[in-house]
């Protein structure tokens, strides 16, 4: 049963079929406690593909589709993602100044999409992104990026702190903007290779990448206000490199 539409495919044998003939998949949704042959078939070619996985409960996949799913919804993904360890030396290698912009826990898919447009526009290189507990990209985030996903490239990562650790022994140089920060954005140089760390509004950027950055700055607040929203704020330090480097 191969049933699908933009956005999702589901029905064991569909997804099993998907993979095989190399859709773009995000995630696979499975519902607990599922185990059968046609299951083991399913899941050896997830392992094998390195696809991501998640066990949930099976309310969650009647949320998505009500049809005859048989525990299994395949989230299809609009865009492919690239892999920045092969990314990032092509930059340098045609002597492009990367500017990265790196989002922790930006759930919002309304915010994520802004963020993607106004990177796109300002000529980023890469937006890298956390496997897990981030926004999805589908068509809610392509339409508010005004169809800049389809043309910036979009990294995953599976251990966002590794990835920095990599970007930093690459020479990039990672400046996080939080309200915790001393410094101006303004005050700090990115004429450099520089990669831009974004936290969410309800939680910023998780203590653990934060004792991994090179600078952390903030966005002056006068008003009463605590917080910019987090597309906004991202677009103004990004923008400042751009500012910087012109």
């Amino acid at each position: 049963m191969v049933m699908e539409n933009n956005e999702f495919i589901f029905g064991t044998r569909a997804v099993i079929e998907a993979i095989k003939n190399n859709r773009l998949i995000d995630k696979v949704l499975i519902k607990k406690g599922l185990d059968n042959e046609l299951f083991q078939e399913l899941f050896h070619l997830i392992r094998e593909n390195q696809i991501a996985f998640q066990f949930v409960p099976v309310e969650k996949i009647n949320r998505i589709t009500r049809k005859n799913h048989q525990g299994v919804v395949a989230l299809i993904s609009p865009i492919e993602y690239l892999d920045i360890e092969i990314l990032l030396p092509g930059c340098f290698e045609k002597g492009i100044t990367p500017l990265i912009l790196i989002l922790d826990q930006i759930t919002d898919v309304r915010n994520f999409g802004a963020i993607a447009r106004s990177a796109e526009c300002a000529g980023v290189n890469a937006i890298i992104i956390p496997e897990k507990g981030t926004a999805r990209i589908g068509a809610d985030a392509v339409k508010t990026s005004a169809g800049a996903l389809y043309h910036i490239p979009v990294c995953k990562s599976d251990n966002l702190p590794k990835t920095i650790k990599f970007l930093k022994d690459s020479g990039i140089r990672i400046v996080a903007a939080t309200e915790k920060a001393g410094k101006l954005y303004t005050s700090v140089e990115m004429t450099h290779p520089v990669g831009i760390v974004i936290g969410s509004e309800e939680k910023g950027i998780s203590s653990q990448i934060l004792k991994l950055v090179d600078e952390q700055v903030k966005i002056p607040i006068l008003g009463k206000i605590e917080s910019l929203n987090a597309s906004v704020a991202a677009t103004l330090i990004i923008y400042e490199a751009i500012r910087q480097r012109s």
